[in-house]
């Protein structure tokens, strides 16, 4: 895969050179690339804002230098392409784990990170689709940028150690991920459930599932709703909430 990304603050981008994603670049299963589109500015004093027709407070990111830092990265493609194109924008689209996995389907992407009180609208004719981190505003769109990277990066192949690690995460499956433990059994009197012990594989993944039913019941059951049960989901959802006393 290769990731472009065009910011007013290239060095923010840093930390993606290290861990699991700077791994994934040493072994060349990821491009990565940080452009500061300050440098394809044609204004006079180097600016790359503006106050905005109409008043109102704050400036603008202006068209210009994003139009041109595109065309840049179309140049250097093999296949004149910026590719899937993203903007960050506090009015987009919510992120979410089913947006990670499918932005890891694109051989290409580029991330527009703004900045400023917004960006001249113009800009967005470039764009494939905004995205939002959540609903709140940051001072530019590197933080939300390097999150949806990280997210979508771990969907690739081979850059996982395990390669069921991202397939058993939490949300993959609707789902929050269960409970997990690791040596020694007995830690200070805080032992490991005695049915992750038994070397019952079938008995471990009913527990599991439980216990993600619980977990996604109790912190976030907004994810249930709508959600198509099995038989045996249904079942252990009942079983929840009759030892939670609830009907």
């Amino acid at each position: 895969m290769k990731i472009d990304v065009l910011s007013l603050f290239p060095k923010m981008f840093a930390p993606m050179q290290e861990s699991i994603i700077g791994k994934a670049i040493e072994r060349g299963s990821l491009s990565f690339n940080v452009t500061d589109f300050r440098d394809y500015t044609t204004n006079k004093h180097n600016n790359v804002d503006d106050y905005p027709f109409g008043g109102g407070a704050g400036m603008l990111l202006t068209a210009q230098p994003i139009f041109d830092a595109v065309q840049a990265i179309k140049e250097r493609d093999d296949k004149g392409s910026a590719g899937h194109v993203v903007l960050l924008d506090p009015a987009g689209k919510a992120f979410d784990h089913k947006d990670a996995e499918r932005l890891a389907s694109y051989d290409h992407l580029t991330f527009i990170c703004g900045h400023y009180e917004g960006y001249d609208e113009r800009i967005k004719t470039l764009v494939d689709e905004e995205i939002s981190l959540g609903d709140y505003v940051l001072t530019g769109g590197e933080l939300g940028a390097m999150v949806m990277i990280d997210a979508t990066v771990r969907f690739l192949p081979d850059v996982l150690g395990n390669a069921e690690s991202a397939s058993g995460d939490s949300f993959q499956d609707g789902l929050l991920e269960y409970p997990q433990y690791t040596r020694p059994a007995d830690f200070r009197g805080m032992q490991v459930p005695e049915v992750l012990t038994s070397g019952n594989h079938q008995k471990i993944a009913e527990w599991r599932l439980k216990e993600s039913l619980k977990k996604t019941y109790l912190r976030r059951p907004d994810l249930l709703e709508g959600r198509q049960f099995s038989k045996e989901e249904r079942d252990l959802l009942d079983d929840i909430k009759t030892e939670l006393n609830e009907d």
